[in-house]
């Protein structure tokens, strides 16, 4: 294809050349005005002139025309899987390719868009379109065609911001009349004490706008605790309590209703990581010993911890016959602390204690009930408990984790570290135990006792017990068949890790999450799930993994540091899956927990349509009222125009974009040509205005 233009290069400025014009205008206006014969010969040789000072050229251009670029954005969205909306949209696509291929002169970029929603922007198609026509200069843009349900969530306000002058098409998966029903998290707390009742505020929707009551279940942890009667539109205030320390997963769940488009949203999860408010610790030593104020140091550095600190200084053998209630300048409040009042603490320490007939026998049955129901105990006892003195035999040898055999050892000792204790949470990887022997102080006495519930994780001279850790009903109880760990507290020979063995221990018996020796733990980064397994057996089962919508998965673990197994998949569904081994059962949600991409699946022509027409281009649903099929609309190639879309039809623009392969430029006013139109002037002139004087 050739082309030919005039191109002007002046040879003086512009501003000059105006100038000269008006100069010569006024020389021919004065010519004409004077009757002077020869001014129009003299006005061609002036005009010839100015034009000769522009420097005309004729440029032949030899253009190859390219093809209009048009963009097919293809919404592979979370929304697009639902019902026959996957294989309307594939069935699309391959139409579109065959249409545009057929149309000829159009370079086809299909991109795809919304393939993962982990991050919450919800469906992004204009990010996709931008970037399929970066590298496209906005004259070869012949159109762009979008393959979606509707839902999208980046819909520019204006056409003008688009960057393109050519028309936008939609065509809408799904099918007319749907309808869905899901909640809305309209408040929702992310920390709450443990114990307390937080206030999740949730909504449900339906778009049948039906009336009628809806049953919301409430689980934690897997476990219902609550249903609530709602309405649509309704807002319903839900009160759940935080159970425990560490993530409560909260799921809020509403049934399906017949014909709806996707149960995904019937769901919402919230989790409330539980945070303990001051522990209340009610600390009783017994008789004197180095070691008395440790515990009470330990306590009072922990600003969340409120502390009772009771000390019987008189020893046991020391009997005067002095009353009870005159041994002490404030009275012993044991009615109150052992009785009335039990049960608002978290956790009893007895430091050497042992029973010297100052707390009744009915006291130590409430601190065994108190265990039961849930409560902590911890018992660091000296050579008193190998006697009948000791409190094995008081009513808490009932929950006692091991016998005294009455021999007291007295030599030196490094405390080790047992098997199970290289497993438990409480003494793995504690600081030191990695050498041999352990890399800390001797101790020089421990009580003879054989084990009876619970786990030794820590032994002592000739493998007998030193720590034992055991559960009672819902309560836990710790044993420490030793009094010198504060040799360790005072750096006897480089002392050991008693802040840190001692904080584990306690954290231990508020049940912190982290440091249970038996628990099944999920967590998600992305769509990756890495499922750990703590456990003191040689053997852990493979784990069941339930998707969001019921597909199930057996993951084998492998072995990894002790006491610790895991495994990692990666998934494509968003929401809350279930982990279980037969046993235990964990939850773990994969995406943000209210998705943007589910708030909304029913399609829709609505939200693309103002933007579609402001380019001239047409919003349309292919999809059938029943089946897979589609109803997919002509495709035809336009000259400019206003609308490129009618009933049966969708139009690209055709550009005419070409680019130059060859150029030849033949310059009008300089050379031959040039000097003989000049002279030519120049004479015809002279000519006219000698044979008029002769006349």
């Amino acid at each position: 294809m050739t082309q030919f233009k005039l191109s002007l290069a002046p040879l003086l400025p512009w501003p000059l050349l105006v100038a000269l014009a008006l100069g010569a205008l006024v020389i021919v206006a004065l010519g004409l005005y004077s009757g002077r014969r020869g001014t129009w010969l003299r006005a061609l040789g002036l005009a010839l002139i100015l034009f000769a000072l522009t420097d005309p050229s004729l440029v032949r251009e030899d253009r190859k025309p390219l093809k209009d670029v048009v963009a097919v954005v293809v919404d592979e969205s979370a929304s697009q899987k639902i019902g026959p909306r996957a294989a309307q949209t594939s069935a699309a696509r391959a139409q579109v390719k065959a249409a545009l291929d057929a149309l000829g002169s159009v370079e086809a970029r299909f991109v795809t868009a919304g393939g993962s929603s982990a991050n919450n922007d919800g469906t992004r198609l204009f990010n996709a379109l931008s970037g399929a026509f970066a590298d496209v200069p906005p004259d070869r843009i012949g159109g762009a065609i979008l393959i979606t349900d509707g839902i999208v969530h980046d819909i520019p306000g204006a056409a003008a911001q688009l960057g393109f002058k050519a028309p936008l098409h939609a065509l809408i998966t799904g099918r007319e009349g749907e309808r869905d029903r899901r909640i809305e998290l309209v408040e929702a707390p992310r920390f709450g004490l443990v114990g307390k009742d937080q206030m999740i505020s949730v909504r449900v929707h339906d778009t049948a706008n039906s009336n009628e009551p809806i049953d919301l279940l409430i689980r934690r942890d897997g476990e219902q605790v609550g249903r609530y009667r709602a309405r649509a539109g309704q807002i319903v205030k839900v009160l759940v309590r935080v159970e425990h320390g560490g993530p409560n997963v909260v799921e809020l769940d509403v049934p399906a209703t017949k014909g709806e488009l996707t149960e995904l949203n019937n769901k919402a999860v919230v989790t409330i990581e539980g945070v303990r408010d001051k522990l209340k610790v009610l600390l009783v030593s017994g008789a004197p010993h180095q070691g008395e104020r440790m515990w009470r140091n330990l306590l009072k550095s922990d600003a969340n911890v409120n502390l009772i600190h009771f000390t019987i200084l008189r020893p046991p053998e020391k009997r005067d016959g002095t009353p009870i209630n005159e041994l002490s300048l404030i009275a012993f409040p044991t009615a109150d602390l052992f009785g009335r009042k039990i049960k608002d603490f978290d956790l009893i320490i007895f430091d050497r204690y042992s029973d010297q007939n100052i707390l009744p026998s009915i006291y130590f049955e409430n601190i065994v009930q108190f265990v039961r129901n849930g409560g902590a105990l911890m018992m660091a006892v000296g050579p008193d408990y190998a006697t009948r003195e000791g409190l094995f035999y008081s009513p808490l040898g009932a929950i006692a984790p091991a016998r005294p055999t009455g021999r007291l050892i007295e030599s030196p000792f490094r405390a080790t570290i047992t098997e199970n204790g290289a497993k438990h949470p409480v003494t793995r990887g504690l600081p030191g135990s990695e050498a041999s022997p352990p890399d800390w102080s001797e101790w020089y006495r421990l009580v003879g006792a054989t084990t009876t519930r619970g786990v030794p994780v820590m032994a002592g001279a000739a493998n007998s017990p030193l720590l034992v850790l055991s559960r009672e009903g819902k309560g836990r109880i710790g044993l420490m068949l030793s009094d010198q760990i504060w040799l360790w507290a005072r750096s006897y020979r480089e002392g050991g890790p008693h802040l840190e063995l001692l904080r584990r221990v306690a954290h231990w018996l508020m049940k912190e999450p982290e440091l249970e020796e038996e628990a099944l733990r999920a967590s998600a980064r992305g769509t990756e799930i890495t499922v750990t397994r703590q456990s003191l057996k040689p053997v852990v089962p493979p784990v069941v993994l339930t998707s969001p919508t019921g597909k199930k998965q057996t993951l084998t673990l492998a072995a990894g540091d002790p006491g610790l197994s895991r495994a990692s998949i990666k998934v494509t569904e968003l929401g809350l899956y279930k982990l279980s081994d037969g046993t235990l059962n964990a939850l773990v949600n994969v995406g943000p927990e209210n998705p943007r991409e589910y708030r909304e699946v029913v399609s829709t022509v609505d939200t693309l349509t103002p933007l579609a027409k402001a380019t001239g281009g047409s919003v349309r649903r292919i999809g059938r009222s029943s089946g897979e099929g589609i109803d997919m609309p002509r495709l035809a190639a336009l000259r400019n125009s206003p609308v490129y879309g009618g009933s049966d039809y969708i139009g690209i623009k055709r550009t005419g974009a070409s680019v130059v392969t060859g150029i030849g430029v033949a310059p009008l006013a300089i050379g031959f040509l040039g000097l003989l139109a000049l002279l030519g002037s120049i004479i015809g002139g002279w000519l006219w205005e000698g044979r008029q004087r002769r006349a």
